[in-house]
């Protein structure tokens, strides 16, 4: 019998090409988001709005009823840009609500199964952006505090046979990239021309990230924060 991988934000961008490449290795993938898939690399999908707290553990809870899920992809997550002087609390809790707490519930919705199992895989999808940058003060301080809650869930969890590990992706073209950073305007051009690759990544090579964090080969690697980034990190750190 497969295993069943659980991908929130997976119906577009990099968790569709997460969707897509857990598929194709072998999963049964569940997509947890609020939009409708773009793709049909799926087992199933659950529209939830990962923002609500009070409904989440039991949309969840229905959504694996029955199903041994061995691997969760926190790669749902929202971004508001601001500079300090304009960064309001209302936008922390909202980003924090995506970004830190339904990774949260959700890898608490799945941790008895993957005991019971005794073995899992948790990857959360973070952001080259936890190192710093302009106008992301809330964006980053979540994807910080994702970095810590996976090494702390490491030293938790590696008894039971889970690892956790965090992909965190430089500058990828995805819909919500382009939102924040318009094709053609000077901060994008500068961003692509600090890129050692020259480049901007694409959804599949985050995917290709996750795919080894979440396969059996993965077992003796946990805690770690792999970055995505064409090089940006070089130097960052």
């Amino acid at each position: 019998m497969r295993d069943y991988a659980l991908v929130t934000g997976g119906s577009r961008n990099i968790g569709g090409a997460i969707a897509r490449r857990l598929t194709a290795d072998g999963f049964k993938v569940i997509v947890l988001d609020i939009v409708k898939p773009e793709h049909d690399d799926l087992d199933s999908f659950v529209e939830a709005d990962l923002s609500d707290a009070a409904a989440l553990p039991r949309t969840l809870a229905n959504a694996i009823a029955g199903k041994t899920v061995t691997r969760l992809v926190n790669n749902a997550g929202i971004v508001a840009p601001a500079a300090l002087e304009d960064t309001d609390p209302a936008s922390l809790d909202a980003v924090a609500a995506v970004n830190l707490k339904a990774p949260i519930l959700c890898a608490q919705a799945l941790l008895p199964g993957m005991r019971a199992a005794g073995r899992g895989r948790i990857v959360n999808i973070s952001s080259r952006v936890a190192l710093g940058k302009e106008l992301r003060t809330v964006y980053a301080a979540t994807k910080a505090g994702l970095h810590g809650m996976t090494k702390t869930w490491a030293l938790e969890l590696g008894r039971d046979g889970i690892t956790v590990n965090a992909v965190g992706p430089g500058p990828i073209r995805t819909s919500l990239f382009d939102t924040v950073n318009p094709p053609g305007d000077p901060r994008t051009d500068a961003i692509i021309g600090k890129v050692p690759m020259v480049r901007l990544g694409t959804p599949d090579d985050v995917a290709d990230a996750v795919s080894f964090f979440v396969s059996d080969r993965a077992g003796f690697v946990t805690g770690q924060v792999l970055y995505v980034c064409g090089g940006m990190t070089i130097g960052s750190v």
